[in-house]
């Protein structure tokens, strides 16, 4: 079975760090091509495309799981109907949301919290953000089923090819043609445009069960699709609101430059976060088919495997942050006082990472087990319940700090609550036993 993990679990999460170096080089260029106010600028947008990356993650999972389980029921008329039918829908959805955008993106910064300084550049990521929408969101979903096909390598390689390209613009836009802030949000959609080409060949080759073609909209199976995926919705969403509350009580704290200092350590932990978030991705595939194929066993083992992997890569990056930390942030940014500021800020968010990878995980295993109630649980718990009270009160307790600590006190809370309600192991066995 470890075997089997590391084959899908290894390219999801190289997939994802090298997505997350060019979140790193986006934050990089923008910083020293366009100024520190660019960074607090895309700061404030961060939270809305990360609730798009949380969409595509939702119907990619809901339906992915689906997929999975079907494969190994020997059922793959329906995984291609499935299928079908999801990308149907997240077509039709993006549109909407690319459209939305587009056309009220300044009042939608300004409710976000842009500042009159911020406002105009945050509005201009956000548009041309917005254009590239179908691309952003599409080449997420197909990458997904491409690992579901039984293909995790080519997901790799279209996400790396997919971030070069967006590398190598990004530099060319900023520091050569001088496009300013709407050069990250152009090179970004053109990377993913280059990822959805390349995903699309196995479609459209038939190189695997998945192809393309009509598929009529099942009420029932889009309830179900969205209802296994929408914890993922809410996991994004978590993050998504963190960002926002962060942003908002950081403005009353300490102002433009909290915002700045934050948005160093976000460009950094993402890092972290989309390897540990690949390493659960990678898991999906094998979780869901095993449920199909009635191996409980399995599914428990790469549940296991998933949890020490993901804490193992928390420690690494924590370790390196501690020792090489104010190197890495002045990559970003000369200024003294960010630079003191984001230092701390980065070394006690860090601590957190270490409790994500475990909530991730579960998120992910109830998922797949078609158990969401308990993964929305999860993120309810993360982001609308517990997050929001403990920067109140240890903010005020703390100060600064307390705000930097506060999402590890929320995601412990959360492991907390959750061992107490519900048994991993009993619930595998009864739902095993329903089958």
């Amino acid at each position: 079975m470890k075997k089997q993990f590391l084959e899908y679990a290894i390219p999801s999460a190289l997939a994802m760090c090298v997505a997350s170096l060019n979140t790193v080089l986006d934050g990089v260029f923008l910083g020293r091509g366009v100024g520190d106010l660019a960074l607090a600028a895309v700061n404030i947008v961060i939270p809305l495309t990360i609730m798009f990356f949380g969409l595509a993650t939702m119907v990619a999972v809901g339906g992915g799981a689906i997929v999975s389980k079907n494969f190994g029921a020997n059922n793959d008329e329906k995984a291609v109907s499935v299928f079908r039918q999801v990308m149907k829908s997240l077509l039709v959805v993006t549109l909407i949301l690319s459209m939305t955008c587009v056309l009220f993106a300044e009042n939608i910064v300004k409710y976000m919290g842009a500042t009159p300084r911020l406002l105009d550049m945050s509005a201009e990521y956000l548009r041309f953000y917005a254009m590239f929408c179908i691309p952003n969101l599409v080449g997420i979903a197909l990458s997904s089923f491409v690992r579901n096909d039984s293909r995790p390598k080519l997901a790799m390689v279209a996400t790396m090819m997919g971030t070069l390209v967006n590398i190598t613009l990004n530099y060319i836009f900023i520091f050569k043609l001088s496009l300013g802030i709407k050069s990250a949000a152009i090179a970004t959609g053109i990377g993913q445009t280059v990822t959805v080409l390349i995903t699309l060949s196995h479609f459209i080759g038939k190189k695997g069960k998945l192809t393309f073609g009509r598929s009529k909209l099942e009420k029932d199976i889009l309830k179900e699709i969205f209802s296994i995926g929408f914890p993922s919705f809410i996991a994004e969403s978590a993050f998504s609101v963190i960002i926002l509350i962060y942003n908002i009580v950081l403005t009353k704290i300490v102002g433009e430059v909290g915002i700045s200092a934050y948005s160093i350590v976000n460009y950094i932990t993402t890092n972290i976060y989309m390897i540990v978030l690949g390493v659960t991705f990678g898991a999906q595939p094998l979780i869901s088919y095993n449920f199909g194929a009635g191996k409980s066993k399995n599914m428990i083992d790469v549940y296991n495997i998933s949890i020490k992997f993901t804490l193992l890569i928390s420690f690494v990056f924590c370790l390196i942050c501690l020792i090489f930390g104010k190197y890495i942030i002045q990559i970003f940014t000369l200024d003294k006082q960010i630079i003191e500021i984001a230092y701390i800020a980065l070394n006690l968010h860090n601590l957190a990472y270490f409790m994500i990878g475990i909530n991730l995980t579960r998120t992910v295993y109830y998922q797949a087990i078609e158990i969401p109630k308990y993964s929305n649980l999860i993120g309810a718990l993360r982001c609308i319940i517990v997050l929001p009270l403990a920067i109140t009160i240890l903010s005020k307790l703390f100060g600064l700090n307390g705000v930097w600590i506060s999402m590890a006190v929320s995601e412990l809370i959360t492991i907390i609550v959750l061992n107490s309600l519900v048994d991993l192991k009993k619930c595998t066995k009864k739902v095993m036993a329903q089958c």
